[in-house]
């Protein structure tokens, strides 16, 4: 029974857990085979390698974009990559070896670089072109590092290992993503090794120009896709819970146990990512079961996401939302009976790349919720050219969600609990297919509003997550 799986950044970095819990666990013989794992860098260094993923703190690649010197940035990231390994030589880390290693890949890689940025200072092509290939082979050192460590150890605690490079460091074939996927898997007897995939993976198409910092949970799609396992399988160092632990305390919530696609892009929608949803969608269309197992606790079979599946009782799998959004509130009197006012915003937001997820309208009126780290000062500008009236302001959204919730008294509760916790609903949205009731509510009232409502719906629920 194959399975192909994806171990993050975090659970790397416990890489002696990652040994007791998932290589080893109720495992031994032949029992450790048959698995394929996609990994992510060690915690931080995609960081360190592009740029901060929540605070924006630049890495070397702004260096390189901003014409600055990067070759001491890059021996600085060689001993800071060489002091992690130190960490893992007690677990069987041959520290020369994999020393060695890094130290030729980011070698190479600065000649890589250095090209690139004569050719970018030359003013010859466009910006865009080299610096994504620069973002490319910055990406690409974090996970071959990961993943040339893991095999070495795994090879000196006497379990067969093969390292699979999909970095293209070496092969300058013009594959495309899946076509190196498959190149480097072929032949492979995957019932007598463990194969450990670089979560960074090579493809004319450049993976991260259109998935960025998701690709690693691409490459982990495609790959599942190219060898149709029995299960896909991703490890994080948390359980994907009925709601956020660090706001209702580790007591008040549980694995969600059983869901679907769905309600998994419903997640991801407001960044309660479970994988990244045009990672889920090749997953869904090929009929791959996905299973989200906390690192931590092996002994829990986590969270189950089908393509069918259906709450047999109608009931709220998850309470979540985020704090990190603005709401627009767009009004104009010339919109009512008119058309094309909602085409207005949408040319401005596709032209500033920026996804809305939450939408409401009146006969004057339009409300959008944003994510706040992608508002620009020049785009309110732009529509208060155009309506009359714009306002923003910083708020939170509260999203209730479950594959089976379409019941005449959900929004009534909800309503109820809040307004008994004098929390005041700003806006509200239910779509048709009812799998999502979203609320807009002021930003210091988000925590109150997500503890008040798992405390009064889903504590009491009956727990339909055992396998």
């Amino acid at each position: 029974m194959l399975s192909v799986e994806k171990i993050g950044g975090t659970s790397m970095s416990a890489m002696d857990m990652v040994l007791k819990n998932i290589i080893c666990y109720n495992r031994s013989g032949a029992e450790l085979y048959n698995r394929i794992f996609v990994v992510s860098a060690y915690a931080g260094v995609t960081n360190w390698l592009l740029e901060n993923k929540k605070t924006g703190e630049p890495g070397i690649y702004h260096r390189i974009a901003e014409y600055k010197d990067f070759h001491q940035s890059l021996y600085e990231i060689t001993e800071r990559l060489q002091a992690i390994n130190k960490q893992y030589e007690s677990i069987g880390l041959n520290l020369e070896v994999a020393n060695d290693f890094i130290e030729q890949r980011i070698y190479d890689a600065e000649n890589y670089l250095e090209n690139l940025a004569n050719i970018l200072a030359s003013g010859y092509v466009s910006d865009e072109s080299i610096l994504q290939a620069a973002r490319e082979i910055l990406a690409s050192i974090g996970e071959m590092h990961s993943a040339f460590n893991f095999v070495n150890i795994l090879q000196n605690n006497n379990i067969h290992a093969t390292f699979i490079d999909l970095s293209g460091f070496y092969d300058h074939e013009p594959y495309t993503i899946s076509e190196r996927i498959e190149n480097n898997l072929k032949g492979i007897a995957f019932d007598q090794t463990i194969c450990v995939v670089t979560g960074y993976a090579k493809g004319k198409e450049g993976i991260m120009r259109e998935f960025d910092r998701g690709y690693s949970d691409v490459t982990f799609s495609k790959v599942a896709v190219t060898v149709k396992p029995a299960e896909a399988i991703i490890h994080k160092e948390y359980h994907l819970s009925s709601a956020d632990p660090a706001i209702v305390g580790v007591d008040h919530c549980v694995p969600i146990g059983f869901t679907n696609y769905d309600i998994a892009d419903q997640l991801a929608d407001i960044g309660m990512e479970a994988i990244h949803p045009k990672a889920s969608k090749p997953l869904e269309i090929n009929n791959i079961n996905l299973r989200i197992k906390n690192t931590f606790q092996p002994e829990h079979p986590g969270t189950l996401i089908t393509k069918e599946y259906l709450s047999p009782v109608k009931k709220i799998e998850v309470i979540t939302g985020t704090d990190k959004v603005l709401i627009l509130d767009i009004y104009d009197p010339l919109m009512v009976g008119s058309v094309g006012s909602d085409l207005k915003i949408m040319e401005l937001f596709k032209a500033y790349d920026i996804s809305y997820i939450f939408k409401t309208t009146s006969a004057n009126g339009i409300s959008m919720v944003i994510w706040e780290r992608s508002f620009k000062k020049e785009i309110l500008e732009k529509l208060q050219h155009e309506f009359e009236k714009v306002m923003v302001e910083k708020v939170a959204i509260v999203s209730v969600i479950g594959s089976n919730i379409n019941e005449p008294h959900l929004l009534a509760n909800v309503a109820d609990i809040l307004t008994k916790a004098e929390i005041n609903i700003l806006s509200v949205g239910f779509s048709y297919r009812k799998v999502n009731l979203q609320l807009i509510v002021a930003r210091n009232d988000f925590k109150k509003a997500i503890c008040q409502l798992n405390n009064t719906i889903l504590l009491p629920q009956p727990l339909l997550h055992t396998l």
